[in-house]
């Protein structure tokens, strides 16, 4: 048998159970950190009740999936293919989630490859860079408890409304929160209310058409906040 098969159906080095469970602690508990991270720094609005906890599971999975590759090319060839089969059909609602994702799986990662110094700086530097782009975009948020602006959108029954209208609104918003939500047209369509503050770059005739754009949406209104204070 050529050398490089031997190298790669090679079995891997003896485990330590001991050390295989203080690896997969660190895992959860710096899965915990990264899901207190995602919490704090993202609005409650925007926060789907599982992620938090996929995000855990996800740093003590990878930490799992690390050890058991080690340096043996088969079974990384042989975890790919067996997790190739795994469909996700739910839509991650924001760019940022998708980075909290890369986030926990990165340090997984490095809880399993056993260099817990990268996991803990990288943490720290994250965790940072997470509460000052919260900081930075809060600045824009309500001033008060009376939102700026109320935006009033009717979407067709069959679509889900958060994962059609996020991108639009995280792209035109400083902030937004939940105001109603009901049925209209005899049940035929959606009618959501959203409190909002626009971003400074942005304004409500680009956010109009950037919805009317979307495919499902009805009708888009926008109107100042009877009670934030403005001239009428």
């Amino acid at each position: 048998m050529p050398e490089f098969l031997k190298t790669a159906l090679a079995s891997g080095p003896a485990i330590d159970p001991a050390d295989v469970g203080i690896r997969l602690v660190a895992a959860l508990v710096l899965g915990l950190v990264v899901a207190w991270v995602y919490r704090r720094t993202r609005p409650a609005t925007d926060i789907a009740g599982s992620f938090p906890g996929t995000l855990v599971l996800l740093a003590v999975l990878i930490a799992m999936v690390t050890q058991v590759i080690g340096d043996n090319v088969a079974r990384a060839f042989s975890l790919v293919g067996a997790l190739s089969i795994v469909r996700f059909r739910t839509v991650v609602r924001d760019t940022q989630d998708t980075a909290f994702v890369i986030f926990a799986v990165v340090v997984g990662m490095a809880v399993g490859a056993s260099t817990l110094l990268v996991a803990g700086i990288g943490i720290v530097i994250v965790a940072a860079a997470a509460f000052l782009m919260r900081t930075r975009e809060s600045s824009a948020a309500f001033a008060e408890d009376t939102p700026p602006f109320l935006l009033h959108v009717r979407v067709g029954l069959g679509h889900d409304v958060e994962a059609l209208l996020a991108e639009t609104l995280g792209a035109h918003l400083g902030a937004r929160r939940l105001q109603s939500m009901g049925t209209a047209k005899q049940g035929l369509s959606i009618d959501v209310m959203y409190g909002v503050a626009l971003r400074t770059a942005a304004s409500a005739e680009a956010l109009v058409k950037a919805l009317n754009r979307l495919d499902g949406v009805q009708s888009v209104e926008i109107a100042r906040s009877p009670g934030n204070g403005e001239p009428q």
